[in-house]
């Protein structure tokens, strides 16, 4: 993977990049919506790349180990030719998965016994097999094995969980480099910076991360709960020592506010289920505001969804249209909001990536989170 900066904002750290891999090209600052097993909630490959046009999206290892299992992903050619997607694919390594089982899991030094929220089933998980795993599924980046710590948490438990981090890094390196690519393209490596919200463990982390010089890294273990000050505090601190000239990842962030104050701290990639999971649930972003279409207000609103026409279902249909889908539980509102969300947020990254070239990101960003906070 190659990645190259092609433009700095001038008074914050926002930055506009390329990406190179052998799937196709990523334009920094990017979100990366989340298909979870295989699948964008609601949405068709052939919506995603024709409409609300990504150039990448993320898998979960902890779920396609599940459910469809690996074997059956190799034996399809990878996750790509399984899921019919030919542009680039992100894995994370299943940690957060298995943090958020709470009293399912067991962590110890060899990695962590979990049992499945399927069938009951135990697993292992350890920084040698959590490779393998995503070496069989094929994403064109995959994430190291870690633990995310919760929040609130102790000094203590987070300074020992980010240093056990750090050993299953070294070893999550190991294992790669003794292992061949299971598909005719490259795969890339990022390791993921811990710390909880303690600016010292942050700032640690983030000296060991870098010290590694994989091609990219990835920032872990925040939008767990932690207020947003806490949030911008600890990217602060971490995209200040994580290398310039390779991309950064902040992991399951956010709000497109979260996101617009986050890209002004320096970092170029994000995923979140938020625009799939609010819109499963009747609220719809927009760049004037946030929309909860069940609300009476807008049983008579005959006008567009959105007129900023981001994809085709916001002149397509009303909201009046889409409240009625709501309110008679028709599957098809559910998916008419997912499109329009996770177009939303390509669309925001996008436009941030073209302020940042035109050198107005900050007046722009300014401007647009007092828009993004209003309740329409």
């Amino acid at each position: 993977m190659k990645f190259e900066l092609k433009g700095k904002d001038k008074s914050s750290s926002a930055r506009a990049g390329v990406m190179t891999t052998d799937h196709g090209v990523i334009e920094t600052p990017i979100f990366m919506p989340v298909g979870t097993v295989g699948t964008v909630k609601g949405v068709h490959q052939r919506e995603l790349a024709e409409d609300i046009k990504p150039d990448i999206i993320l898998g979960n290892t902890y779920h396609l180990f599940l459910r469809p299992k690996t074997d059956i992903l190799e034996a399809a050619g990878g996750l790509h030719k399984f899921m019919n997607w030919d542009r680039p694919i992100l894995t994370d390594s299943g940690g957060y998965q298995v943090y958020s089982l709470s009293g399912r899991r067991k962590i110890k030094e060899e990695g962590v016994k979990f049992k499945s929220h399927i069938d009951g089933s135990y697993h292992m998980f350890t920084p040698e097999n959590v490779m393998e795993i995503q070496r069989k599924i094929g994403a064109d980046i995959i994430m190291a094995f870690d633990e995310c710590t919760p929040y609130p948490c102790d000094f203590n438990y987070a300074k020992r969980s980010m240093h056990m981090t750090h050993r299953w890094l070294k070893r999550c390196i190991n294992h790669l480099e003794k292992t061949p690519l299971r598909y005719d393209y490259n795969q890339s490596f990022f390791p993921i910076v811990q710390g909880s919200t303690y600016k010292d463990l942050r700032k640690q982390s983030a000296e060991f991360i870098a010290s590694v010089g994989a091609e990219g890294n990835a920032i872990g273990g925040l939008s767990v709960g932690e207020p947003a000050e806490e949030l911008y505090a600890m990217t602060e601190i971490v995209t200040a020592i994580l290398p310039e000239d390779k991309p950064r990842y902040l992991m399951g962030v956010g709000t497109p506010i979260n996101i617009l104050e986050n890209i002004a701290l320096g970092i170029d990639m994000f995923d979140c289920v938020m625009p799939t999971r609010n819109a499963r649930n009747g609220m719809l972003f927009t760049a004037y505001g946030s929309i909860n279409i069940k609300n009476k207000k807008w049983e008579n609103d005959f006008s567009a969804i959105d007129d900023m026409g981001i994809t085709y279902v916001d002149t397509y249909y009303s909201k009046a249209y889409l409240r009625h889908l709501f309110i008679a539980k028709e599957l098809l509102g559910k998916q008419i909001a997912s499109i329009h969300n996770l177009g939303f947020y390509v669309w925001l990254t996008r436009e941030a990536r073209k302020h940042i070239l035109a050198g107005d990101f900050t007046e722009w960003k300014n401007k647009m989170v007092k828009q993004l906070d209003n309740r329409l």
